[in-house]
């Protein structure tokens, strides 16, 4: 059997490749070339070429067949149409951003995700409301019009070793230049659905096992468990023996954290992922919190240069002197409400009884 994945260097495709190795089949990886990483085996074949325009993915692709596609990287749609007739199966990947309040959850009524959202949720359907989320949802409907028995994936943010935009090191490397603190916008509750790299894979690889399931199919994945941003923090920290105190602001002004929290606001992404763990038994190959250790320790061992193509891709500045100048302005802000008068409520009364003895009446006097 021949499996041809589109991608296999980035943070799933290791975990793609030697899966599919590992249920026999030989395996063609369809990239760039532009890097190669030790985690793909010798045995593999490597089709170098552009996946992201129709007359390159056929000129790099003319003459081949393979029993099995799973499609990860470059444009899916112009994939998923030079692959007729080609492949036996088609296995895709996207995101989660072609529902509807994404990145505009004032589109919805009552504003934001009702959570969890599950696939059947609105998508977005037309440029004028968001381009972006438009065309991910119209990719989504190309591959299942070329391949009726396709299975797609839409993944949410991964993170794990390879990740290109690691959220995880602008935390990480706080710990280690030992600031005092992190901000984090509305004490950092938010909910997002994340999934680490080998669990998204391990739920793409459930549909090459499980084909007549998974036919014609539209999945949620990620993490079964998800941690707020502040809990994040807090496993991260306790990962190396550390304290990073949360400096809490509102979104509006809690700059600094733009480029470790995921989202466009803090409303919560939480994705449904029933329909994955009932049709295709899914189960995290490793948990939230194991998950994260295991993405501190690949970041230790291959720390980004301060300064360099990780942290610009980041767009974290690490400027601890305007971070500090505006947490002390926000620390005056919140002392200077605390001093205003306000006729606060004071402790509400229990709304049930609680008699203390037989026959005694109870606190509201019934």
């Amino acid at each position: 059997m021949k499996a041809l994945v589109v991608g296999g260097t980035g943070p799933t495709g290791p975990y793609l490749v030697n899966g599919l190795l590992a249920r026999g089949y030989e395996v063609a990886i369809f990239h760039r070339g532009t890097h190669e990483i030790p985690e793909i085996p010798p045995e593999v074949e490597h089709i170098h070429g552009d996946p992201h325009f129709l007359e390159t993915i056929e000129e790099s692709l003319a003459g081949r067949t393979f029993d099995l596609a799973v499609v990860t990287y470059g444009r899916v749609r112009f994939l998923a149409q030079a692959l007729v007739g080609k492949v036996g199966r088609f296995v895709s990947v996207g995101g989660v951003a072609s529902y509807r309040g994404y990145f505009e959850p004032g589109a919805l009524v009552p504003e934001g995700f009702q959570c969890p959202v599950a696939e059947t949720d609105p998508l977005v359907d037309s440029e004028a409301e968001h381009r972006f989320s438009y065309l991910i949802a119209q990719t989504e409907q190309t591959v299942l019009e070329y391949h009726p028995e396709a299975a797609h994936f839409r993944y949410p943010y991964v993170y794990g070793p390879r990740q290109l935009i690691p959220r995880e090191w602008s935390i990480i490397r706080r710990i280690l230049d030992k600031r005092p603190y992190i901000v984090l916008p509305d004490a950092g509750l938010t909910l997002t659905t994340h999934g680490y790299v080998a669990n998204l894979a391990h739920a793409v690889l459930l549909a090459v096992d499980k084909p007549s399931a998974s036919a014609g199919e539209i999945y949620n994945c990620g993490d079964e468990n998800q941690l707020t941003m502040h809990q994040v923090v807090e496993v991260i920290a306790n990962k190396m023996g550390a304290s990073l105190p949360v400096e809490s602001m509102p979104w509006d002004i809690a700059h600094p954290a733009r480029p470790y929290t995921t989202g466009p606001s803090t409303h919560h992404r939480v994705l449904d992922l029933s329909k994955l763990k009932t049709q295709l038994g899914y189960r995290d190959v490793h948990s939230s919190i194991d998950s994260l250790g295991l993405t501190v320790d690949w970041l230790l061992e291959n720390r980004p240069v301060p300064g360099g193509d990780v942290e610009g891709r980041l767009q974290d500045s690490f400027d601890y002197t305007a971070e500090d100048r505006l947490v002390s302005a926000w620390r005056g802000c919140l002392e200077t409400m605390r001093a205003m008068p306000f006729d606060a409520v004071g402790e509400r009364p229990h709304p049930y009884a609680h008699p203390k003895k037989p026959g005694e009446k109870d606190h509201r006097n019934r």
